[in-house]
């Protein structure tokens, strides 16, 4: 697949999104760090009473609807008044006892009719229990306003539990409870970005250790980034990707019509005899990106330009449109490249590939396995077809089927160096997957052989560190890494390798932190440093300097699935920031 596809960064091979996490410490949960607040360790003997005080109104809370309720005769009676029989809906009138006792016996009535079913009339005894309880029992009024939420749930009149449990927060802005009934309320009612704030709360309270409230949370933060993603895609700018990029994804296409060219000495001729397509390839070639798709577009208008030139040009302008994440138009234009009965069979052929590429990036893996399929029936000799299949069964799972169509490219293609390592990385978890140590030692040993056949690959040695790393030969893993950088020097995305490999062996935050700065640094177009770095200066506890990071990140992202996933952490990271200070509650590093 494409150097833009999730599981192949800008260098074409990075590390999966969960084994990047594990090297940073960083669960799935709210997309980011745990965090743990700590408890002042000043708190005077007065303080330690009140939060144990809050604790135990939190239990309470937790318990009011399920608290077993004292069974009464139907004929017993109330300070000498008889109790209201099973039809009445009112409670009992009490008279000239103490109103804080008062409310705790309209209160337990209205856990009565909540537990019969009867929601109305427990929201009346509720209402009754704020009213007459004096308003210096902050705890228990803030009790009977989020029970009477629970009774307005029952009802799904979402609207009163957000209010009452907006009441109930006023008086102790740490109820557990309240915070996520009416979480649940912002969900159902849409409001997802009060929902967030909420339900991010309620984790930092619970110390993150409530698997329920952290799936709720990190389903709020898909569907909240989803939402930020879509009104990103409709107004963003088109980015040409970095020089480095560019490079690594024609690099994955050994038998490119267009690419090629480069590599074939052309006839010498002057600025004015070029055509438009000439001159796109000579900024092909000089990686200097910014008119490739004027100039194509130059060609494509010309009425005397060779039909055969025009096909080409059209190619390369679909090419640099899903580069630049136009995908409607790169869309339009490979496809008529392919509908041309009359082009080449190897444009043809290319033309697939890359529409099956955008397809998979855009979340069509059927679509493009089709297009693929017919691919390989056009084009049955042609390694890149197998190659970039091989990579589609990666990204869906698939590891007979990828490693079969990896030995397919190999095969028709001996001089094709990115698909003989990534089979050999597909051989390698097959024989961690089947705890094979013949067949792993077999697998390390091909890597070998490979970086000896293609000395001047960098993913050769960057894919071979990535798997020393994850057999614990983390020295080895960086000298290789060291080793892509010889090779090619402003590889930007090996340094964040060398970053996440630090923090995987040693925990060495700060020397991670300088190497992908330094990517950064080197390219200032690299998502996958941003992004990465984001995380870590999340663990680090340095919110808004990860909000920045996301920020740099997002206009980078190419689908709108990498752009969702991205707002994911950033929408994270800003509710954590705000509900921090809201709580007044400290959020520590998880990293030293």
């Amino acid at each position: 697949m494409a150097a833009s596809t999730r599981a192949v960064s800008s260098s074409g091979l990075s590390l999966p999104k969960w084994q990047i996490a594990l090297a940073i410490g960083a669960p799935v949960a709210l997309g980011l760090g745990i965090w743990y607040y700590r408890s002042r360790t000043n708190k005077t003997q007065s303080a330690d009473k009140e939060d144990k005080q809050i604790k135990k109104n939190v239990a309470d809370v937790s318990a009011s609807v399920s608290v077993p309720i004292e069974t009464q005769k139907d004929a017993k009676k109330v300070n000498g008044i008889e109790k209201s029989n099973e039809k009445e809906s009112v409670a009992p009138v009490v008279e000239e006892e103490d109103p804080f006792k008062q409310a705790q016996t309209y209160k337990n009535k209205g856990n009565k009719y909540f537990k019969e079913g009867k929601y109305s009339d427990a929201i009346k005894c509720y209402q009754q229990a704020i009213d007459v309880c004096p308003k210096d029992k902050i705890q228990d009024v803030s009790t009977f306003h989020q029970n009477r939420a629970a009774a307005f749930e029952q009802l799904k009149n979402y609207e009163a539990v957000i209010r009452d449990c907006t009441e109930a927060l006023k008086y102790n802005s740490k109820y557990v409870k309240a915070l996520h009934r009416r979480a649940k309320a912002y969900e159902i009612t849409k409001q997802l970005e009060p929902c967030l704030e909420d339900i991010t709360a309620v984790c930092i309270l619970e110390a993150f250790q409530n698997q329920s409230s952290l799936l709720m949370a990190d389903r709020v933060l898909k569907e909240l980034g989803k939402e930020h993603a879509k009104e990103a895609m409709m107004n963003r700018q088109s980015v040409i990707p970095s020089k480095h990029f560019v490079n690594t994804f024609m690099c994955s296409f050994a038998e490119d019509p267009v690419f090629n060219l480069l590599k074939r000495e052309t006839q010498q001729e002057t600025d004015e005899e070029k055509g438009a397509f000439a001159k796109a390839l000579d900024k092909l070639k000089d990686k200097q990106f910014d008119n490739i798709i004027e100039l194509c577009t130059n060609e494509l208008d010309t009425e005397s330009s060779d039909i055969a030139i025009k096909r080409l040009a059209r190619l390369l302008r679909g090419t640099f449109q899903s580069l630049l994440g136009e995908h409607e138009k790169a869309l339009e234009d490979l496809s008529a490249v392919f509908n041309d009965p009359d082009a080449d069979p190897q444009v043809r052929v290319n033309a697939l590939v890359k529409r099956a590429t955008l397809r998979m990036q855009i979340g069509s893996p059927e679509e493009s396995l089709h297009d693929l399929l017919m691919a390989a029936e056009l084009g049955p000799e042609n390694a890149d077809v197998f190659h970039h299949r091989g990579q589609v069964y990666m990204l869906l799972d698939q590891a007979n089927e990828a490693i079969s169509d990896f030995a397919k490219a190999v095969s028709l293609n001996g001089d094709f160096p990115i698909a003989l390592v990534q089979k050999l990385y597909t051989d390698y978890r097959a024989a961690v997957s089947m705890s094979n140590a013949q067949k792993v030692a077999a697998a390390l040993t091909a890597f070998e052989d490979a970086i000896r056949r293609f000395p001047s690959c960098p993913e050769c040695y960057l894919l071979y560190a990535q798997v020393l790393s994850d057999q614990q030969e983390f020295q080895k893993a960086d000298e290789y890494f060291m080793k892509a950088l010889e090779v090619d020097p402003e590889n930007a995305t090996a340094y964040v390798h060398r970053g996440l490999l630090q923090l995987q062996s040693a925990g060495n935050v700060e020397l991670a932190t300088k190497l992908i700065e330094e990517a950064i640094r080197m390219d200032n177009k690299c998502e996958f440093a941003y992004e990465t770095l984001g995380t870590i200066e999340v663990q680090r506890g340095n919110l808004s300097r990860a909000i920045e990071l996301f920020d740099q990140a997002i206009p980078l992202s190419k689908t709108e699935a990498e752009v969702s996933h991205l707002f994911s952490l950033k929408d994270a990271a800003l509710a954590q920031l705000k509900v921090a200070r809201n709580l007044g509650v400290t959020l520590p590093s998880s990293m030293n």
